[in-house]
């Protein structure tokens, strides 16, 4: 009995250490303050591309989600032109772990490891986050990271200039 409890016991903490070794991605993207007499959260997506530029895995999607006098909010996700002619014209909205409500001026952050759907089938290697965000009667931007995943630790970042602040993203293996 306690050889039994002793192998199960250290069965139990051999697991986190295990884990330890996952890939993880910590992103932090800002929602600026912009002074306008009509404003309107931006629609955000955020996605990882491959070395050819083609999407491998989509992030976070944040739009509006409840219907209002304009309508449901993914007739303006086609605003998010890259990540939309990439990635999203093949999603069927909301995507579970991905798609969420727009966010309030200020940082927000994702934490992801390699048990995100999107990142589990990621193999080790050289690519780019990318962030776009599109703003009714305001601009677009496009903010772009590289970082390796699973291979090496780093961080990189990205300064908004209209419609993004500061994006940054680090990388653990």
């Amino acid at each position: 009995m306690r050889q039994t409890l002793t192998i199960a016991i250290g069965g139990l903490l051999a697991v986190p250490a295990a884990h330890a070794q996952a890939g993880e991605l910590a992103i932090s993207i800002e929602v600026p303050r912009i002074d306008a007499a009509e404003y309107h959260r931006p629609y955000v997506a955020v996605w990882v591309e491959g070395a050819d530029q083609k999407a491998v895995a989509d992030l976070a999607v944040w739009y509006q989600q409840r219907e209002g006098k304009e309508g449901h909010g993914t007739k303006w996700l086609p605003d998010l032109r890259q990540w939309w002619r990439k990635s999203g014209r093949n999603l069927q909205m909301p995507v579970d772990g991905v798609s969420g409500p727009t966010r309030p001026v200020g940082k927000h952050a994702l934490k992801l490891d390699d048990r995100h759907p999107a990142l589990a089938r990621l193999p080790a290697g050289r690519y780019t986050l990318v962030v776009e965000a599109a703003r009714e009667v305001g601009g677009r931007e496009l903010l772009k990271i590289p970082f390796d995943w699973k291979s090496k630790p780093g961080s990189g970042s990205a300064q908004g200039k209209t419609e993004l602040g500061a994006v940054s993203l680090a990388s653990k293996p």
